[in-house]
């Protein structure tokens, strides 16, 4: 979780339980009279789930604060039991001021492996209920239970069997919101984290909402909140009683017209079942700050190399090439290019990303970190390349699959471009 979303679970989990929300545990009738009745989307949240992973692994770590993240001087922390959250670890955090916080903590370097068959395992078993399953990320995701509700029972009822399920088959803990709508459900899951469940009946959505701060809502971001906050408006309740042609002039017309609905408990956004990437990315974290350009430009490729392996991997391609470059002092760009066709070819990835770097005018700046994101993707059957008049293929796509089924076959760094290895060399 990011330090922002630490911050909303925390104005969340501080609040006295609204009038109407149902406490936990309690039975529901299995007529569907109950107050769940129109609650049929499920948001889970696995809690600490990387660390939580780990100490399944790990027993000897059991009862102490595990972190997760890069345990170099410059990484940083990609998830922290809630032990560790005690001392003010959080997710993002570098991991230097992490051990600071906390010292006695076991940090582990992340296992995406490992991390990736527990989410399958979870995922298998929301599948189960329903195949109505949007997965958001690793540890998160929506259901629509509607049509399971005359095989198992309520939404409480499903959720509340998910749970245990969740804890016996893969012993580890989850939390569970159930509501009308996928942004009140995800609120709900947040307030009773971690190891929670808890419904939002819809009569009694709008006095949970708000007392809420408005950064509580999602895309409300720190220049929103302070526009926002220009205009008066602190809580959801504010926002909702704010005229939407008010919100639209200062925050633009798509922007506006969300916040004014979600402040008012309306999401009519479906639960959308495998839903594809929208995007790939790869960055990378400097041991110490880089300032040479072809050093950047072998990690640009590096960085490629793995989008441009991911995509084909998917079956997909994608259009528009960014790059992110991040300052010593965290000053951030983003650069992008559109190409005229869509690829999933590292080296065509790479190109456009060194071009990008180039052309931002920092040369000689010191780096902390850069990434490579493609966007626009689509299937790569969708994508149709023509060649145009005298234009040779390079073959570079056949290359790269090669390299492809060796790395399959016999794991990474097995075979490598020439200038990545030549790098590793000089290294050694």
């Amino acid at each position: 979780m990011s330090r922002r979303q630490l911050e909303r679970g925390a104005a969340l989990r501080g609040m006295v339980a609204a009038d109407g929300i149902v406490p936990l545990g309690q039975d529901f009738p299995s007529d569907g009279s109950g107050p769940d009745t129109d609650c049929h989307i499920l948001h889970l949240d696995m809690d600490a789930f990387f660390a939580s992973v780990e100490q399944l692994r790990r027993p000897d770590v059991r009862g102490r604060p595990v972190i997760v993240g890069g345990t170099g001087a410059r990484g940083v922390v990609s998830s922290a039991d809630y032990l560790a959250r005690s001392y003010g670890v959080h997710s993002a955090m570098p991991m230097v001021r992490a051990t600071r916080l906390c010292p006695d903590a076991v940090v582990l370097p992340p296992d995406g492996a490992a991390y990736r068959q527990a989410s399958r395992a979870v995922m298998d078993i929301l599948r189960s209920i329903t195949p109505l399953v949007q997965p958001l990320s690793l540890d998160e995701a929506f259901m629509d239970v509607s049509g399971a509700r005359r095989r198992l029972g309520g939404p409480v009822r499903i959720a509340a069997m998910i749970r245990e399920r969740v804890r016996t088959e893969q012993r580890l803990t989850c939390s569970v919101g159930v509501a009308a709508t996928r942004f009140t459900a995800k609120l709900g899951s947040t307030h009773c984290k971690p190891d929670g469940l808890l419904l939002l009946p819809t009569e009694h959505v709008q006095s949970f909402l708000d007392p809420l701060p408005v950064g509580a809502l999602p895309g409300v971001g720190d220049r929103t909140e302070e526009t926002l906050k220009r205009l008066g408006v602190r809580t959801v309740g504010d926002l909702a009683r704010t005229e939407p042609e008010l919100l639209c002039m200062e925050l633009g017309n798509k922007a506006g017209t969300r916040l004014a609905e979600l402040a008012r408990g309306v999401d009519d956004g479906p639960v959308e079942p495998d839903t594809p990437d929208k995007s790939l990315s790869a960055e990378e974290t400097f041991e110490h700050d880089v300032a040479e350009p072809e050093v950047v430009h072998r990690e640009l490729l590096r960085l490629s190399e793995k989008v441009a392996r991911r995509l084909r991997a998917s079956g997909q391609v994608g259009r528009t090439v960014s790059v992110k470059l991040r300052r010593a002092d965290f000053t951030t760009f983003h650069r992008s290019r559109t190409l005229p066709e869509s690829t999933d070819v590292a080296r065509e990835i790479s190109a456009v990303a060194r071009g990008l770097y180039d052309a931002a005018g920092l040369e000689r700046t010191r780096l902390r970190l850069v990434g490579v994101r493609v966007e626009g993707i689509e299937p790569a059957e969708h994508a149709h390349r023509q060649l145009t008049l005298g234009e040779e293929d390079t073959g570079w796509r056949d290359v790269e699959q090669v390299m492809d089924r060796v790395t399959a076959r016999f794991g990474p760094g097995a075979i490598q471009s020439a200038v990545l290895a030549k790098r590793d060399e000089n290294s050694l």
